[in-house]
């Protein structure tokens, strides 16, 4: 049971740290992953180092403090302005407009990238501004982009469906196209859940429409900024490159290849398009000497070392609770129990979840998707239904404090403090989605 017990004191250290002596969140990060650490024993060296080796080389860690220096770029380059206005053309009128953009951009984006912090980089470099510009908090802001993350492992196709599928016991029972099906409809259900908490958002915030003034016609917003458009392109490209026929053809010529392919980081190459062509296009407003760019990016440094930080020791304490044992401690705590199917669709619920905090949605269903699935069948789960279920307590990833992606990515876009998402991620995304799984587990909800 060490895993276990670390991971109760890693979250118990973070927030008396943070709370309760009411210091800043980078310390109590650090502090969390030493105590975590200090389970090894005669091990913490070994397990010290190996978590900080793993942190450092982590992707999303790169891609969050990337996607950071993209949205400081393009508002520096005064491209989001331009961006801003056309969208809000469009649907400036509506309460709350932005937020239901990132919400159905999230769902979209979700089915075709299949991952949490690629779906909220890619939704967040184009609505993080924009929900600011038009009346929403920064730490508002970054939840609703963090919980909406999560999309991209409640929607089919992605890797965590493909991930169950390939365990024999799953792939025996369950069809392939039967679980798209229903998968899409679970995942309906969190879009629908995402776009009703929106609405009440809106008006627990006081959220307005824009006013009529500070709106100009579509036409004569995309005659003043038509080039800022070209940023969507450094999203679409690499999604094109990855996603349907462009990347079968790819995948399938043979000087090119699916290792070379499989090798193509949206999460990595988003931010790196987006900065190149920011530049391109907002050339004459970069600073002329060496000087001023030095200035410029100097005043980026705070955002880079709070994020940086915060994600470095969040990611290295998810290691040493996997090589401490978390997941097989947790999977023995739900499979040694005879409980009613009701109870034990919750219990696999919270098994997931607690998983899915400190690691990927992939890498939690990797450790228990099969001794969950056995758990659900032997209560009298339907196996389709057990499989949507699953997946829907692992989407869970994006809004799970402290150690989620997303979270880190979307506060960087948003400016935010990721220790200010935590309790709204928590009651607005994270209870309410186990609450659908549980649904879905139940057939309550229909998939």
């Amino acid at each position: 049971m060490t895993g276990f017990i670390a991971l109760v004191v890693f979250i118990a250290v973070i927030i008396i740290w943070n709370v309760v002596v009411k210091r800043n969140m980078g310390e109590a990060m650090l502090l969390g992953f030493v105590a975590t650490v200090l389970f090894g024993g005669t091990e913490a060296p070994r397990l010290f180092w190996e978590g900080l080796v793993f942190a450092s080389t982590y992707e999303v860690l790169y891609a969050a403090v990337a996607f950071v220096f993209m949205a400081f770029l393009v508002d520096k380059l005064n491209l989001i302005q331009a961006l801003l206005r056309i969208l809000n053309s469009l649907i400036g009128k509506l309460p709350g407009g932005a937020a239901y953009m990132s919400t159905v951009g999230s769902a979209i984006l979700g089915a075709l990238s299949g991952s949490n912090s690629a779906n909220t980089a890619t939704t967040g470099s184009i609505t993080a501004q924009w929900m600011i510009k038009s009346g929403w908090s920064r730490e508002t802001t970054a939840t609703i982009l963090a919980g909406n993350g999560g999309l991209g492992a409640a929607l089919p196709p992605n890797s965590s469906m493909f991930i169950m599928l390939g365990f024999a016991p799953v792939g025996a029972v369950v069809a392939e196209g039967d679980l798209y099906i229903a998968l899409l409809i679970g995942g309906a259900y969190q879009v629908l859940y995402r776009l009703i908490l929106v609405f009440m958002l809106v008006k627990k915030n006081g959220i307005k429409a824009l006013p009529s003034e500070d709106l100009v016609g579509f036409r004569e917003a995309v005659k003043q900024g038509w080039k800022s458009i070209f940023i969507f392109a450094g999203a679409l490209i690499p999604i094109l490159v990855t996603v349907g026929p462009v990347a079968e053809a790819l995948t399938n010529n043979p000087n090119i290849g699916p290792e070379a392919m499989d090798a193509i980081s949206l999460i990595t190459w988003i931010p790196i398009l987006i900065m190149i062509i920011s530049l391109i296009i907002g050339w004459k407003r970069t600073p002329g000497s060496l000087a001023h760019w030095s200035k410029m990016l100097s005043s980026a440094i705070p955002q880079f070392t709070t994020i940086g930080a915060l994600m470095l020791f969040a990611v290295a304490a998810s290691e040493v609770l996997s090589q401490l044992g978390l997941a097989d401690d947790l999977s023995h705590i739900t499979s040694s129990l005879d409980v009613p199917k009701w109870l034990m669709v919750l219990m696999v619920g919270i098994l997931v979840t607690l998983v899915a905090g400190p690691l990927s949605s992939t890498a939690t269903l990797t450790a228990v998707g099969l001794v969950s699935f056995s758990a659900l069948t032997s209560a009298g789960v339907d196996p389709i239904v057990a499989v949507v279920a699953i997946l829907a307590f692992s989407s869970t990833e994006g809004a799970s404090p402290p150690a989620s992606g997303s979270i880190f990515i979307a506060s960087g876009l948003a400016g935010a403090r990721p220790e200010k998402t935590f309790m709204p991620l928590i009651a607005y995304y994270m209870l309410p989605i186990v609450a659908i799984g549980w649904l879905i587990g139940m057939e309550i909800l229909p998939v």
